[in-house]
């Protein structure tokens, strides 16, 4: 009997790659659509698995939408990667911020404790929750300090699992995965803005990049390489919060340089700093210790950042040539 996993977020980034892994691992895939834009679907056609996944309708906020939904779909995993995942506009909608990630995560413990407690939940936290950090190399033992009303609703969400977890015994999961990247990122965060730049001065479709803070520090993974973490959590006997991440830290300013190395040209003549990307608190470094997925998970990162902003260049490359 196949397995069944419900994804919230299935048109998302991490949800797409997720959704290929199960599907490719013999699941049935069911995922939550909110409709809230004309064309959400377009990530699960790039991956050919659009006819693979079962759509049901419903939206983190609508708690009766998500019962609905665990009834239909009589999934025993459950992935939360939906939310308002942009933290930039967290600063201008906060209270959507905190009403999508933030109790949209307890709303799906709510409804899988009300349908069927047995079921097995996966929270996407991040590291975002750290912030202003607290320890030089962050892992789960280190104090959280959001600096963003989206890190402040994922933290609502995170500690909510850890509460139904301990409270009602549910199999319940947190991946802190830090900042991980693909082709399939939206173009509003800051690695697909460059890739997506680079690809276009290339071409000669645009002059310039511009950018906020460029010398702030991210561990940057492949999203493809994450979401076989996710899995993984919720295949464990017992269930845990884990930090994952490549444990390599880079700034914004040597990201652009691979970028645009990559195609023969010099970051310096393109990039241009400008005051209205810059953050009301700035979060200046994360480096995440996945020592404990390593071992409990026997989970690393496969994908190297020169080898992932190649991927995601040769992808926009290719896009903004046939525009």
């Amino acid at each position: 009997m196949k397995n069944t996993a419900f994804i919230t977020g299935v048109t998302g980034q991490d949800g797409a790659y997720l959704a290929k892994l199960l599907i490719n691992n013999g699941y049935n895939v069911f995922g939550l659509h909110a409709r809230r834009a004309s064309d959400t679907l377009w990530r699960l056609r790039y991956l050919d698995i659009e006819k693979q996944v079962t759509l049901l309708e419903g939206d983190l906020t609508d708690l009766s939408s998500l019962i609905r939904a665990m009834a239909l779909s009589q999934a025993s995993e459950i992935y939360n990667l939906g939310a308002q995942s942009f933290v930039a506009t967290s600063w201008t909608q906060p209270i959507l911020t905190g009403q999508v990630t933030g109790l949209g995560g307890l709303n799906m413990l709510e409804a899988i404790r009300i349908v069927n407690k047995d079921a097995r939940f996966y929270q996407a936290s991040t590291s975002e929750m750290f912030g202003k950090i607290q320890e030089p190399m962050q892992s789960e033992k280190t104090p959280f300090y959001p600096r963003s009303p989206y890190g402040v609703a994922k933290l609502f969400a995170h500690w909510s699992t850890v509460n139904y977890r301990e409270s009602f015994g549910m199999h319940a999961s947190s991946g802190i995965l830090f900042n991980h990247e693909s082709p399939l990122r939206g173009i509003e965060f800051v690695t697909r803005k460059v890739t997506d730049a680079v690809a276009r001065i290339k071409q000669g479709k645009q002059k310039k990049l511009h950018l906020g803070n460029i010398d702030s520090k991210r561990d940057w993974g492949y999203a493809e390489d994450y979401v076989k973490a996710m899995w993984l959590m919720l295949q464990q006997d017992n269930p845990d919060d884990y930090v994952i991440s490549t444990g390599r830290t880079t700034t914004v300013r040597d990201m652009c340089r691979i970028a645009f190395e990559y195609v023969g040209l010099n970051y310096e003549q393109y990039v241009v700093i400008d005051p209205r990307f810059y953050r009301p608190a700035e979060v200046d470094v994360l480096i995440g210790n996945p020592a404990k997925a390593k071992e409990r998970l026997g989970w690393e990162a496969k994908t190297t950042l020169e080898e992932l902003i190649h991927i995601m260049v040769d992808a926009d490359m290719k896009r903004v040539s046939r525009e």
